[in-house]
């Protein structure tokens, strides 16, 4: 495994033509934007390149990435394949046992299984590094390609409000304000709107929020009777996490989802108190010091009382 910088990054894709572009199972706006992204930037550069389809993406994100992708029944054959803010080779789903030529990522916990990494753990989204390659590899960015990296870096980002925002975080910002990114609407969009069923999931999950260890870790489980309850749809998960560290002196928030074969998708949010990639790591998950996630195949309740447990023995 080679460790690349920017410039050898981009002189790497510079040298080859077919490129298949994979992003995450449960892909957020980070993956799917980088994606797109890099997918247009490469075909500007005389490239043949695809976004290979992903299931997960929800309804909200496809008006930006639709264009980019494979065609349906794509096989992967000789293309140079390309990994987008992906920590593991777990987290491509049934692609995990391919072999990647290039990953590009921006998590600490990344476990070096591409061919060759461009790794940068200080980014607050992956957004940032596509950015830079973008610029490397075609020394401009279109305005498309803005809109999809404000995507990528201001839902990591929670629009800016989470722990892992810094000053490059704004200066990326900032650059992508100047090359004409959408700001209003795609923050109206991803941020500000809202389906009635989302409003009712929320009020639901908020009113039996739990509380351990004098307040300071606030739990949500999420069954798939309350989803069912609300009306929502896959739109309106995104960024669920983020609801328990609302409540005032809350170190780490933790969501516990059942998923729909019973089990559970643990997330957990900090305030950099405590490790939450170190929690999630014992469950063979990962992720960011101060955001994480990981699967534990137990029912929602047990599941609750496992993590609880595992985030006690971390608290300061």
């Amino acid at each position: 495994m080679n460790e690349l910088t920017v410039k050898e990054a981009a002189n790497l894709l510079s040298l080859n033509n077919n490129f298949v572009i994979l992003t995450h199972k449960r892909p957020d706006g980070d993956t799917l934007g980088c994606g797109a992204a890099l997918c247009s930037a490469l075909r500007r550069a005389g490239k043949r390149a695809y976004l290979l389809r992903n299931g997960g993406a929800t309804e909200k994100f496809v008006p930006f990435i639709e264009r980019f992708y494979t065609r349906r029944g794509f096989q992967i054959t000789n293309e140079y394949i390309v990994t987008v803010d992906v920590a593991s080779s777990n987290m491509l789903g049934d692609r995990l046992q391919l072999n990647v030529d290039l990953a590009i990522d921006h998590h600490e916990s990344n476990s070096r299984f591409a061919n060759n990494l461009l790794l940068d753990s200080t980014a607050s989204a992956c957004g940032e590094i596509i950015l830079k390659v973008i610029k490397e590899l075609c020394g401009s960015v279109t305005k498309e390609e803005a809109d999809l990296l404000y995507i990528a870096l201001s839902t990591d980002t929670g629009c800016f409000q989470y722990g892992n925002t810094n000053a490059a975080s704004f200066r990326a910002a900032a650059e992508l304000c100047e090359l004409n990114a959408d700001v209003a609407k795609l923050n109206q969009l991803f941020f500000r709107t809202f389906s009635r069923a989302r409003i009712a999931l929320e009020g639901a999950i908020m009113s039996s929020l739990r509380s351990y260890s004098a307040g300071k870790i606030t739990m949500a489980v999420i069954t798939r009777k309350m989803v069912e309850a609300s009306g929502a749809g896959d739109d309106d998960m995104e960024d669920l996490a983020s609801l328990p560290g609302k409540v005032a002196g809350t170190l780490v928030a933790a969501m516990v989802k059942e998923n729909d074969k019973g089990f559970s998708k643990i997330s957990l949010r900090s305030t950099g108190e405590v490790n939450v990639s170190e929690v999630c790591a014992k469950f063979g998950g990962g992720g960011h010091a101060m955001a994480s996630g990981c699967e534990i195949d137990l029912p929602p309740e047990e599941a609750a009382e496992v993590i609880r447990a595992a985030i006690e023995e971390k608290m300061p």
